[in-house]
């Protein structure tokens, strides 16, 4: 069922890091925040949906845009996939804005399903989606330590742990370790003032288009409605969500919620199993 995502609360005077802002979803995410009068700074390398390349173009036009409707905004450039380019981004942050509030950890690559057999594979999934992630937030809570308050927001992708949607090769890899590293955070960070939450998009960007290549899906995909789930995340009305994953999609949201569950064909045939071996 489709349901309306709830009104965004003003957010005057935040500063944010949207990573990978310069298009799709991460460009949503800079625009919306900065409509509620939030400081963007607009990190985007510029890279093809591979990671390889760099134009500095897509991130000089959000700037342009946000500031042609009255807000501000900066060109960051830095190539975040590393632990210490994740820092470096918080850095510029810092320097330009004096503060860090609002983190979305939005910039990634494409993956090739099933591909995990190089390490060069692997070690750049895991550089842009993991280190990348793991850079921007470690540098992030001290500052938002200080100020008691902070919000972050990661991107994750249901591929991750779902068997239905098809093997998701090193992709997948990289972003079941950033929805542990989203959870294991949040728990570290209660009671400080900081939000940490996961977001799983399904938007029609140009790194998923081929997705839709049979033609126009049922339904609106547009990045804006993910980027008005994230806005609600960052609000003060938001302070005691964390620790969640939301999938937002088509003008809806949905909650991943992962328990132990003991009644499943599975675990009556296991204990029937170890029944036997007992006897």
């Amino acid at each position: 069922m489709r349901v309306a995502c709830p009104a965004v609360t003003q957010l005057d005077g935040r500063v944010a890091l949207v990573t990978g802002a310069g298009r799709g979803i991460g460009r949503a995410h800079a625009l919306t925040l900065a409509r509620q009068g939030v400081a963007v700074v607009v990190n985007d390398l510029g890279c093809g949906i591979d990671g390889q390349g760099a134009d500095e173009d897509p991130a000089v036009r959000v700037v342009a845009e946000i500031e042609a409707s009255g807000g501000r905004a900066i060109v960051d450039d830095t190539d975040i996939g590393s632990l210490a380019g994740g820092a470096r981004a918080v850095q510029n942050t810092l320097d330009a804005y004096g503060r860090i509030d609002i983190l979305v950890n939005n910039a990634g690559i494409s993956g090739v399903p099933g591909q995990t057999d190089t390490e060069m594979v692997l070690d750049r999934q895991l550089a842009v989606h993991l280190k990348g992630t793991l850079g921007t937030m470690r540098a992030a809570i001290p500052p938002m330590k200080q100020a008691g308050w902070g919000r972050i927001v990661n991107t994750v992708s249901e591929v991750a742990l779902d068997m239905r949607l098809g093997p998701a090769g090193a992709y997948g890899i990289a972003k079941a370790a950033v929805w542990s590293t989203t959870l294991a955070t949040a728990k570290e960070l209660r009671d400080t003032g900081i939000t940490v939450n996961g977001i799983s998009p399904s938007a029609r960007t140009r790194m998923n288009d081929v997705l839709f290549s049979d033609g126009e899906p049922a339904h609106d995909i547009s990045p804006d409605h993910v980027a008005r789930v994230v806005a609600y995340l960052v609000t003060d009305e938001a302070a005691d969500i964390t620790g969640h994953i939301i999938h937002a999609a088509g003008g809806v949201v949905r909650e991943y919620v992962v328990r132990r569950v003991k009644d499943t064909e599975l675990v009556a045939r296991l204990e029937r199993a170890l029944e036997l071996v007992g006897g």
